[in-house]
């Protein structure tokens, strides 16, 4: 994880100087589905004083299935039944003072105690969910089905696999303008704007197809996708560091 740091070229700002990251992550087996809309339409569920990025006049946003792996914390040993679980989470687009960003509408995992963490230490709407992912990297059934919801349905269930050999995006195109973001963006309890910095090499993309059954998780939340497939992509693996929040 370390040898991260000697990457940063591709970066779009430098890295946090302030503050040492905190915590190593790695993410498996991620869909990328992203679909376009207009930006009034995102604009109830993201906060006012965030600015939402737009790719030639449409906002984008994504559900994200993953599962992670190797958990944990600078400095300390792995805790246990924390270090590997499922993820889920559906996003958009924001720039803060000309830095682009993620912001998350969503996040579901499995693991009750990260939940608990992620919505405390990181002011995230981390929800506890059932989930389930099977098969290999060349062919990933994924269902997560969010807990205590009281008969609302906030469910995804699909199948997606690659369908190009890996590749990086090339600056200026769609696809690297959405997945190459260093930072989250989201609000601290006086409702004061928080970046949280990560690091990681270039996505290693590829193109992908997917057989979504359903996707409430992301229709239940407000959003209105459009009647048109989503863009897909995957990527199998990627190595990520993370910093803690700093005021943005």
């Amino acid at each position: 994880m370390h040898d991260l740091l000697r990457h940063t070229d591709h970066r779009p700002f430098p890295l946090p100087n302030r503050l040492p990251w905190v915590m190593t992550q790695t993410w498996n087996d991620l869909l990328f589905a992203h679909w376009p809309l207009p930006v009034e339409s995102l604009r109830p569920l993201v906060p006012e004083c965030l600015e939402i990025d737009t790719y030639d006049g449409s906002a984008w946003v994504a559900v994200v299935p993953f599962h992670m792996s190797g958990i944990r914390f600078r400095g300390l040993p792995p805790i246990p039944f924390t270090t590997a679980f499922p993820e889920i989470n559906v996003r958009t687009y924001v720039t803060v003072n000309g830095k682009p960003g993620v912001f998350f509408i969503s996040l579901d995992a499995t693991n009750w105690a990260a939940v608990q963490v992620a919505n405390i230490g990181f002011h995230l709407p981390y929800f506890h969910a059932k989930m389930r992912v099977e098969g290999q990297s060349s062919h990933i059934h994924y269902q997560s089905a969010r807990r205590g919801t009281k008969g609302v349905s906030l469910e995804f269930i699909g199948n997606y696999r690659p369908t190009s050999e890996p590749y990086f995006a090339k600056a200026g195109t769609l696809e690297h303008w959405l997945t190459e973001r260093y930072c989250l963006y989201t609000l601290g309890a006086d409702n004061k704007i928080l970046r949280g910095d990560i690091h990681h090499l270039p996505w290693e993309l590829q193109t992908a197809a997917a057989e979504i059954e359903k996707n409430t998780l992301a229709t239940n939340q407000g959003l209105l996708l459009p009647d048109t497939p989503p863009l897909l992509h995957v990527a199998k693996k990627l190595d990520v560091l993370l910093w803690p929040l700093s005021p943005a």
